[in-house]
């Protein structure tokens, strides 16, 4: 196994644990560290299969307190855009996709940080606006969770039921942007090695994320989440332009 690899497997590790306690989901900070090592379009082919397995895991580790009125009327929106959102990268250029998700990423880490404690309205619109965020921007750009977090944070659920009704709301998303990636290639042979290696990261990430969260905050590990996004993003638009 070539030795980029290994630092791409021990890094989407401490993306899973960190997802976990944060409440972003992994794709959140996987996304942009995955971008380094491979072509865009191939990123979000490998985050949408990751995704699958890790939400399965959470799901196992979180099971109780899944809300079914938030997943309807989040997950439903969701699912839909995500489909169009995932449809439309195969008319744009990687190099494009990449730009744009670096920029949102960074606007949205910024937002989260000035407005950490700002919730959203406990609305049927607000809901289902969320899902269709949520949903576009992952299907687009890889990675939805922080909006969908900010939506579910309305509702003041129990740390375990807002993990378990994220991830239950996520697993549909990715086994629907999954099937639209692998159908135009965007997720290898070569990578099938990769897929052991991923349920083994996606379980023992999650485990050990709920181990931690049940003895800290998640203020702190948000913050350095975001600052850690938000330096991979300029990493990435600096290469973008000097590329």
């Amino acid at each position: 196994m070539e030795e980029k690899y290994y630092l791409f497997l021990i890094l989407a590790f401490v993306s899973e644990i960190l997802g976990t306690i944060s409440g972003f989901g992994s794709s959140i900070l996987f996304v942009p560290i995955a971008s380094i090592f491979f072509d865009f379009k191939y990123v979000l082919g490998i985050t949408a299969i990751f995704h699958v397995f890790s939400n399965l895991s959470k799901l196992a580790l979180f099971r109780n307190g899944i809300n079914k009125e938030l997943v309807i009327k989040i997950g439903l929106p969701a699912i839909i855009f995500v489909i169009i959102g995932a449809s439309l990268t195969t008319f744009l250029p990687t190099e494009k996709i990449e730009l744009f998700m670096s920029i949102a990423l960074i606007f949205l880490s910024v937002y989260l940080i000035w407005h950490f404690n700002k919730i959203v309205q406990k609305t049927d619109t607000n809901l289902i606006l969320g899902g269709v965020a949520s949903g576009f921007l992952a299907g687009i750009a890889g990675t939805g969770g922080a909006i969908r977090g900010i939506t579910l944070a309305a509702f003041q659920l129990p740390k375990e039921a807002f993990i378990a009704t994220s991830a239950f709301i996520d697993l549909g998303v990715d086994l629907s942007r999954a099937v639209v990636y692998v159908s135009n290639d965007y997720f290898k042979k070569e990578f099938l090695f990769l897929i052991p290696f991923l349920i083994v990261i996606s379980f023992a990430g999650s485990y050990i994320g709920k181990l931690v969260l049940k003895r800290t905050s998640e203020k702190m590990f948000r913050y350095w989440v975001l600052g850690i996004i938000i330096c991979v993003s300029i990493f990435q638009i600096i290469k973008y332009f000097n590329g």
